[in-house]
Parts: structure tokens; sequence; C-alpha cells
């Protein structure tokens, strides 16, 4: 696995401001002395940090990707039942899209076609290693008795379709509170693959 979260202060400061201004305006609409303003750099200043806007979004989706194996796929790994792996996954993603780290994760789901050769690749190769993972997950939940036999690879991305559309539609000052959203997501999903009596 790519461990790229930097340990520099100023330049995740500058991955997160980046962000945040991408998530709002879109990539290409956001210009390079738009993020050099945000980030309190001129242009030059800016450069000397990101050698070019390409590079600033490769760097942002990694940072994302790093934020979701430290708070997702390091905390449910040693999880040795695969419903309760896949059921506490479910509920550390769906917590990573809707607080604050939301804004690099979204970038990652909006912007991936963005990113051309070596770079797109880098990004895929990461977000495939987690398909994989939910699919293992699965396949050893059916081979238990604990889920119906459904395909692994549909369970896989039924999950991921479920959980990260929530950015769209979840509001932090909804009628639904994020425990509430997290439970009733999780239960209706899991009880779908539930054994047919």
């Amino acid at each position: 696995m790519r461990v790229s979260r930097p340990n520099d202060t100023r330049y995740r400061e500058i991955l997160e401001r980046a962000a945040r201004l991408i998530q709002e305006s879109g990539y290409e609409a956001t210009s390079m002395q738009e993020i050099a303003e945000a980030c309190g750099l001129t242009k030059a200043g800016l450069y000397h940090h990101i050698k070019t806007k390409e590079a600033l979004l490769l760097a942002i989706m990694h940072y994302g990707m790093d934020l979701f194996d430290e708070m997702v796929l390091a905390k449910v790994g040693d999880i040795a039942d695969p419903v309760a792996r896949l059921r506490e996954t479910m509920a550390r993603n769906i917590a990573l899209i809707i607080q604050g780290s939301s804004k690099e994760v979204t970038i990652i789901l909006h912007e991936h076609q963005t990113l051309t050769g070596a770079a797109r690749q880098e990004i895929n190769t990461r977000k495939k290693r987690y398909v994989r993972f939910l699919e293992a997950a699965f396949r050893e939940a059916i081979e238990r008795g604990q889920i119906r036999a459904v395909d692994p690879t549909l369970a896989a991305f039924s999950f991921l379709g479920v959980v990260l559309w929530t950015y769209k539609w979840y509001r932090a000052d909804g009628k639904l509170g994020a425990r509430q959203l997290s439970d009733g997501m999780i239960d209706l999903f899991f009880e779908g693959l539930m054994p047919r009596s």
C-alpha cells in the first residue's frame, strides 16, 4: 500500500484548502491563482509545493485515500466475523463521508476521470483494493451461511453505491442525526442480505 499522507503541516493545509475550493467549484473552474490566494501564497509559492494542477489533484486524492485507509480499513481489518467487519466498515465509511474529511473523498468520486495516464491508474489501483476487500468479506459471509448467496462483486458495488452517494443528500442539520443515519442504512442494507427462510 502506498502511504502518502504527508507529515508537513503546511502541505496538508494546501491540500485541504485546495480540496475545499475544488469541491465547491469543480476542478476545471478552480484556478491555481485562487488556490494560492486561499493558501496565503503567491502563485510561484504554490508551485514550490505543487508542480502542476494535475499533481495537486492527485495529491488530494491520495490524501483522501490515506484518510480512508486510516479511519476505515485500518480499524476493521482485525474483525474476525465478516458480517460484523462489513457493518463496521459501512459505519466508518459513512462517518468519514458526512464529517469534515468528506471534501477529499467526494473529489475522488467526482474528479477521478480528470486524471490521466499513470495518475489515474494510481488512484484506480487504490480504489480497487477497497472493492476486493469488500468482495472477500461478502464471499466469506456467504461461505459461512451468514448471508444469502449473492454475487460478491454485485454486493460490493451495491455497498459502495449506498455509502458513497450519502454526501449528495445528507444534511447535518436535517431530521436524521449521524448515528440514526448510519444505523438505518446498515439495517436496510444487511437485512436484505439475510438468508431467506
